[in-house]
């Protein structure tokens, strides 16, 4: 290697990653190996070009999802609320699809290559969004088509995580993961106000029939995501480039080099990965966005069901609610970052998954008081019974179908078609904002602490792949979560539906137990570096 960083400011300045606050320094000093400051800035150059791929997939999934109903309802009239629930699922699917196969392509391939395709994947299905009111018939099915596509693309988070896995040594990785789940959730906050700010063209907006392009408030935040996805592909064709370390930080080669990359060929790869330590975080990573995934997606007819708030109302006030949680997380992943080098990854995950505990239990219905009866819908003094089809269909779709058009007052409070309105305590409004304040503080924990040690857990072996599985559980978590919620609290209450969660983190819990020696960093594990707080 050619001349070495010697100056703690100069370290500092090329590894501040976003929310970071002086980790730079304290990691050079302990290296064994130094790297060349050239090296150095570009290594995080490209690490930065990855947290700005992350945020824009964020993006990509959130600045839609207010408007996609009433857009369906105008360019498809044939189109009801449970397609809408294929429409939400179909991002997911797309990306519980994509993360594998650009992970096992990330492996053998240039990182660029599976970054640029699925970004371009992503653009082209954004303008094919704006498009989809061309047809004279189908499409919903255009519609359906252009998220999962925005989903597929969207599976280039397991090459970003994993690229950012093998680009830092075990000191960096913890705070790069962290800012990696900060740009996510920042993007998750932002794409909803991007959304708001588009409002402001009105439905009709301007159209340019040259292209047959309607510029509305439905298609400008998809057209403004693609432009953002080709000034990605453009940075990432200028500023990133190819790096890896192993855990110490010394510089090491690869299959994913393009050019010629000075340093050492990784001879620490030797030995194998522990797969029961895998396995276990998989499903621990499941459990979490399983569990938040149902957290998001009852929090409307919940609210709806409890206060008697309307649909406006409802959407409003929780919106407020989750944008605070969002900040909330935000500023989590910052101090996740130095409290787990007091602590270790392990404690901060196990504590974590205690937390979401308590804030599920704290939704459990106490007391006497009833919640407020919608007594409209009844009718011929019979209580409808819900078919089969509907007992698949998230929340939301069924409170959608629960209020026809003709209705000059919409009615609110717990419906008695949910039969568990009549004799189910309510809850109280201080136990759910309660909730989502712990939630929103264990969840940021428990997800970045996930891939913390799943990354460390496959050190120096290809990740593409394992990234592609964590993320397709989480996706298939998001998948089934609201399908969970929609059958268990439709039909038997929150009583029920929270009891369910909270036995299932305490499974989680116990999983943690059992694998808690296990869950230790690769080189940790064959004597290569002492363990410190891991």
């Amino acid at each position: 290697m050619a001349a070495a960083v010697s100056s703690p400011e100069v370290a500092a300045e090329g590894q501040e990653p976003l929310l970071s606050g002086g980790e730079a320094a304290e990691g050079e000093e302990s290296r064994e190996v130094v790297e060349t400051q050239e090296h150095y800035k570009s290594r995080w150059r490209s690490i930065w070009i990855m947290y700005l791929t992350m945020f824009l997939s964020s993006v990509g999934f959130s600045i839609v999802i207010m408007s996609v109903w009433p857009y369906l309802q105008k360019i498809d009239p044939t189109a009801d609320a449970s397609f809408l629930g294929w429409i939400i699922a179909s991002y997911s699917i797309g990306q519980m699809v994509a993360s594998p196969l650009f992970g096992l392509w990330s492996n053998y391939r240039p990182r660029r290559e599976p970054l640029v395709v699925s970004t371009a994947i992503s653009v082209a299905a954004n303008c094919l969004y704006a498009y989809v009111h061309v047809p004279h018939s189908h499409n919903k099915y255009y519609m359906l088509t252009a998220r999962a596509l925005v989903g597929f693309g969207a599976g280039n988070v397991a090459v970003v995580r994993s690229y950012i896995a093998g680009a830092t040594s075990l000191k960096e990785r913890t705070s790069a993961m962290a800012n990696t789940s900060a740009c996510q959730a920042v993007g998750f906050i932002l794409g909803p106000v991007f959304q708001t700010c588009f409002t402001l063209i009105g439905e009709e907006g301007i159209t340019w029939k040259l292209v047959h392009l309607q510029l509305n408030m439905y298609t400008a935040p998809v057209l403004f995501g693609a432009l953002l996805g080709v000034i990605n592909i453009i940075l990432i064709f200028a500023i990133f480039r190819e790096h890896r370390v192993d855990d110490m930080g010394r510089q090491s080669k690869s299959i994913n080099f393009e050019g010629e990359e000075s340093g050492v060929l990784d001879q620490d790869a030797e030995g194998n990965v522990d797969h029961v330590a895998v396995v276990a975080i998989n499903v621990l990573f499941f459990v979490i966005l399983f569990v938040f995934a149902v957290f998001e997606t009852i929090a409307t007819p919940l609210t709806m069901d409890m206060y008697s708030w309307t649909r406006k109302e409802a959407v409003f006030y929780n919106g407020i609610i989750l944008s605070v949680v969002g900040i909330e997380s935000v500023m989590v992943f910052m101090v996740v970052k130095t409290l787990s080098k007091r602590t270790g990854d392990r404690a901060i995950l196990h504590a974590g998954l205690l937390i979401v505990l308590v804030g599920f239990f704290i939704l459990l219905p106490w007391g006497k008081k009833l919640p407020n009866i919608q007594w409209e819908e009844i009718k011929n003094n019979s209580i409808p019974r819900t078919t089969s089809t509907e007992m698949l269909m998230p929340f939301w779709s069924l409170q959608a179908m629960q209020f026809p058009s003709n209705h000059t007052v919409e009615p609110v409070g717990c419906p008695v078609t949910q039969s568990w309105c009549l004799n189910t305590p309510m809850i109280y409004l201080a136990q759910y904002i309660s909730s989502d304040v712990l939630i929103g503080l264990g969840y940021p924990v428990c997800n970045v602490m996930s891939y913390t040690l799943y990354s460390k857990i496959l050190g120096p072996k290809p990740q593409g792949v394992y990234m592609g599985w964590l993320t397709a559980s989480g996706s298939g978590a998001r998948i089934l979560g609201p399908v969970f919620v929609s059958q268990i609290y439709t039909h038997l209450g929150p009583r029920w539906a929270f009891s369910l969660i909270c036995a299932v983190v305490v499974l989680s819990l116990l999983l943690l137990e059992i694998v808690y020696k296990r869950l230790i960093a690769f080189s940790v594990r064959y004597g290569r570096m002492q363990e410190e707080n891991c």
